[in-house]
């Protein structure tokens, strides 16, 4: 019996895509700007329109179609915390920049919230908070300690809820608790990316497709970024490529490596059942290692289930095969329900698993997301551009993050990551299963 609604079923295209209209954007690029931004994504969109509203005259170029990498491809959840906590950051960078990026999660969320609305982007945003689920009794301990952290250090709510209070968010024995950040939110990545799009065109700046950067030429008056559809002059140039950096641009690549995550779309399903197993309504994040994220769909009328089905590119059914098992874990009840989309997308993952801002001979850039791209991107775009211009706006913590290379990824491409998924299909699923439950 099919897993899937119908048999041929849009595999590999997000259930986002539904109804989104894709501009053309075929036109030659400018001969000269004052800054040329390198993918147009949340990161680089943001950065083309902070620019401009500096004075500056921007373009924005792209390998593809704009919007249709990572930043339509995600699970839309909005948050801005870093991936480890205060004390790991410490260890990494120091005190004073570890108390630099939890203050900044409260202004980045802001930052967000504030485009969104300035811009009038109608982005199905909806403050919904976000739980992360403990996997292991151990789990929850460091939950209770990271929620302190959190309104020590970001002045922000976070709370936990025991694992006997656990079924006011979620109907599931799964879990021993949750840790919650009630003004995490909730949007509709693809409408998302184009209310950026529009705001970015809207503002006279050129956004070029299916024009990669084969190259960048420095000298002392500036930049020529070399492209198939013609050469850019430009005064400063911004990296805003992440997990999908491609072309001659290996310090990027072996210091950020594309990570697949994967999603499924269930079929539509009853509200009253929709309302039983997930009564908190909030975006909804595992403590275990196979990095499950799960929500209910703007509409509320089905399931999006995310995680890591594999550390590098597999067929979509075996994927989907994957994570409906695993969602099947949290709620057996959706044993028998099928799905009408599966899809996956590029993380851009740093060694540190942290986003950096920064300048490498000459050429500034923001990435190294590692998961957190729906609010960390846009913000962090912006401040690279006002870095870039000189603007003193572009001040961050997250620029004392620096990117980090590994002598397991000497190359372009991370052959390393064969070798990892071997060890996350048995020693993960292993320790998953059995650690501290």
């Amino acid at each position: 019996m099919s897993l899937f609604v119908e048999d041929h079923a849009p595999l590999g295209q997000p259930y986002w895509w539904e109804g989104a209209e894709w501009p053309d954007l075929s036109a030659p690029p400018p001969e000269r700007v004052d800054l040329c931004v390198i993918g147009a994504g949340y990161t680089g969109l943001s950065a083309a329109i902070a620019a401009h509203d500096t004075g500056a005259k921007v373009c924005v170029i792209d390998a593809g179609q704009p919007g249709q990498g990572a930043s339509t491809r995600n699970g839309g959840m909005t948050g801005a915390h870093p991936r480890l906590g205060w004390e790991a950051l410490r260890d990494l960078f120091g005190e004073a920049v570890a108390d630099g990026i939890f203050a900044e999660a409260g202004p980045a969320l802001g930052f967000v919230r504030d485009l969104i609305a300035r811009e009038e982007i109608d982005c199905d945003f909806q403050q919904t908070g976000r739980i992360q689920l403990a996997w292991t009794a151990k789990h929850f301990a460091a939950q209770e300690a990271l929620a302190a952290r959190v309104r020590e250090k970001s002045g922000i709510e976070a709370h936990v809820v025991a694992r006997d209070e656990l079924g006011s968010e979620i109907e599931t024995e799964r879990y021993f608790g949750g840790l919650v950040i009630p003004s995490h939110c909730a949007v509709h990545p693809w409408k998302y990316h184009n209310g950026l799009l529009q705001a970015v065109l809207r503002r006279g700046a050129a956004v070029i497709a299916h024009c990669p950067a084969v190259g960048i030429d420095r000298d002392a008056g500036g930049f020529t970024v070399r492209t198939p559809k013609g050469d850019i002059r430009a005064g400063k140039v911004l990296m805003a490529t992440n997990g999908y950096t491609s072309g001659p641009f290996r310090w990027f690549q072996r210091r950020v490596f594309p990570l697949p995550s994967y999603l499924i779309a269930t079929e539509p399903l009853p509200p009253n059942l929709m309302g039983h197993l997930a009564p908190g309504r909030r975006m909804m994040v595992e403590t275990r290692a196979r990095h499950s994220y799960f929500r209910a769909s703007p509409d509320w009328t089905r399931f999006l289930y995310g995680g890591r089905a594999s550390m590098r590119p597999i067929d979509m059914r075996s994927a989907a095969r994957r994570l409906h098992a695993t969602m099947v874990e949290v709620w057996p009840e959706l044993a028998e329900t099928k799905l009408s989309h599966v899809w996956w997308g590029n993380t851009g993952y740093s060694f540190t698993h942290m986003p950096s801002v920064g300048e490498r001979d000459g050429v500034h850039y923001a990435m190294g997301f590692s998961g957190s791209g729906t609010v960390m991107a846009p913000y962090l775009g912006a401040k690279a551009a006002w870095r870039a211009l000189g603007d003193a706006r572009g001040e961050t913590a997250y620029a004392a993050s620096p990117l980090k290379t590994h002598w397991l990824h000497p190359g372009a491409r991370p052959h390393f990551l064969k070798l990892a998924d071997l060890w996350y299909r048995s020693a993960v699923d292993w320790r998953d299963s059995f650690q501290g439950r």
